[in-house]
């Protein structure tokens, strides 16, 4: 398995004024900078006012240094009974390497593939083809009453850190429909506690801290404290990270909880919030209109643009407490 950054070398660029930030100043995002939450932009990197009317000139400086860029490898996800090349490949999926049984678990549960932890027999990475081998596949025993799952083109799996899964040939491929009711979830939140999650889950994101580049999904107490953290370049792999956790620690229906992403809630991250019992799905960007027209009928709370002491609720608003 490799790292989950890495350090390459950058030309570093400033067309800033002479007295604005140096050129080895870390860009926002990254750790060092303070960045207007609102513009993006460092204080000092705007136009600079002279009382004397005169002319700025802007130089352009460079200098060469080292940067930490997350890492994308790809992971194969290997499932099937007990025995000798009984495995084969159902997935590939592009993701930061760290947590990939948490991944995988996750895919499965969220794709509809297993019920629960009682459904899987073992979980390990194992030797994939590469030399030196950096154990990018992931090997999972099914129980025996579990169906295989059939790798055929309605259900053909590849998974990208942009786009989710894809390939898939039809709409009912595309569609899994969960085994848990969230309309009987009483959870209740006010929308002050709400509006601290995005705080809490920024603080926790070490990864984002060192690149800048990182997705991440949290999950949530209905008081607000943060139960587990995972990043990835892909937000479906963030979210499948945090269900594979909570598969494994035997949590699952997942109710009175609240789930948290760092950008958009897309249709598939509101259907797998749905697959483990999430009854609240929030988002610091905006929900897709698939993503508020499933969570409608699952009965999901579903919460966009959650920023500041704003949020915007698509579905669901009898859980938020003004």
């Amino acid at each position: 398995m490799g790292r989950a950054t890495d350090r390459r070398t950058v030309l570093r660029i400033d067309t800033a004024p002479p007295d604005a930030d140096p050129p080895d100043a870390d860009p926002p995002g990254k750790s060092g900078s303070a960045a207007d939450p609102t513009t993006g932009s460092t204080p000092g990197s705007g136009s600079v006012a002279s009382v004397r009317r005169m002319a700025s000139v802007r130089r352009v400086t460079s200098v060469r240094r080292l940067d930490s860029l997350a890492a994308e490898e790809p992971l194969e996800i290997r499932t099937g009974v007990a025995g000798p090349g009984r495995r084969r490949p159902l997935t590939v999926t592009m993701r930061t390497p760290g947590d990939d049984l948490d991944l995988a678990i996750g895919f499965l549960l969220t794709e509809g593939l297993i019920r629960s932890a009682d459904d899987v027999v073992t979980a390990q990475l194992c030797a994939g083809a590469e030399t030196p081998n950096t154990y990018n596949v992931v090997d999972v025993v099914l129980a025996a009453d579990v169906p295989t799952p059939q790798v055929d083109p309605a259900r053909n799996f590849y998974t990208t850190s942009s786009c989710g899964v894809c390939g898939k040939a039809s709409i009912d491929a595309v569609r899994t429909r969960s085994r848990y009711d969230l309309t009987t979830d009483q959870l209740v939140v006010p929308a002050s506690t709400l509006a601290t999650l995005p705080d809490r889950l920024r603080s926790a994101q070490r990864g984002f801290d060192r690149t800048g580049g990182l997705h991440a999904a949290g999950l949530f107490t209905a008081a607000g404290k943060l139960v587990v953290l995972r990043e990835d370049v892909g937000r479906h792999n963030a979210v499948d990270k945090v269900i594979g956790w909570a598969v494994r620690q035997r949590r699952l229906p997942l109710h009175g909880h609240m789930l948290l992403v760092s950008g958009r809630a897309s249709f598939e991250l509101t259907q797998k919030a749905w697959m483990a019992g999430v009854p609240l799905l929030a988002a610091v960007s905006a929900p897709s209109t698939l993503a508020v027209d499933l969570a409608t009928e699952a009965g999901m709370t579903l919460v966009g643009f959650l920023r500041g002491s704003t949020m915007n609720v698509y579905a669901g608003a009898n859980r938020v407490r003004t």
